[in-house]
């Protein structure tokens, strides 16, 4: 009896009644699809309204074949290269652009329930790993800019303090302001812990005659957040 609710709910031809419960069950699962994946996100408006269209238009398609499998996964190969052949999307937008699909090819071949159950329990994994907070590497790069007299031998003043709270650092840029007595040092610094920021800033001031010190996200990191 179990196995019986995922059953096709047609086979062969499709009725009119199969395709509007098709349709309607790829819209609202692409809808529960875009919630899913906005959650603690911030989606683009136009990214989310594509999630919830993608199932209804590659179950269509896969309608119009009459479930072909292969011609299945040429669809959903095309809708990829589509997505992702400019600006590649987060890891999250990837899988979301992909359950979209799959929830597509599900209904579109007429297996209503499992597309259902599919979506619950992908959804719920998504959403529970929107709480768990894991440390990315990415997350302790920041960028770093010392402003020095010129009369600082800057290549090696602040070696020590880099060894003590960085993993890596790497200078990227030297330039000379207010008339040639000052430079600016920019850095890419991996950080040993976020938590230590401000104690990193009082130590390089005390070497920098306290003058101007700025540590930031990069904006190739805070895109992506």
């Amino acid at each position: 009896m179990l196995n019986n609710i995922f059953e096709p709910i047609y086979s062969g031809t499709f009725t009119l009644t199969s395709f509007l419960i098709c349709t309607l069950v790829s819209l609202a699962l692409g809808v529960v699809v875009a919630l899913a994946a906005n959650f603690k996100s911030r989606l683009s408006k136009s990214f989310l309204l594509s999630i919830v269209l993608i199932p209804a238009v590659v179950q269509v398609v896969i309608m119009l074949v009459n479930g072909s499998v292969g011609t299945a996964v040429a669809v959903m190969g095309a809708f990829s290269l589509v997505r992702f052949r400019s600006i590649p999307g987060s890891a999250k937008e990837i899988v979301s652009i992909f359950l979209a699909m799959a929830t597509g090819l599900a209904t579109g071949m007429g297996y209503v329930t499992l597309a259902v159950l599919f979506v619950i329990i992908i959804c719920i994994a998504m959403i529970c790993a929107g709480f768990v907070k894991i440390k990315d590497k990415d997350d302790l790069i920041r960028e770093l800019k010392i402003t020095v007299p010129e009369d600082l031998n800057y290549a090696h003043a602040f070696d020590d303090l880099f060894e003590k709270y960085t993993i890596d650092t790497k200078l990227l840029n030297v330039k000379t302001t207010n008339m040639g007595s000052l430079y600016k040092l920019f850095y890419k610094v991996e950080l040993n812990n976020e938590d230590d920021v401000q104690r990193f800033i009082d130590e390089l001031r005390c070497r920098n005659g306290n003058l101007e010190i700025s540590v930031s996200i990069p904006s190739s990191v805070e895109n992506t957040l």
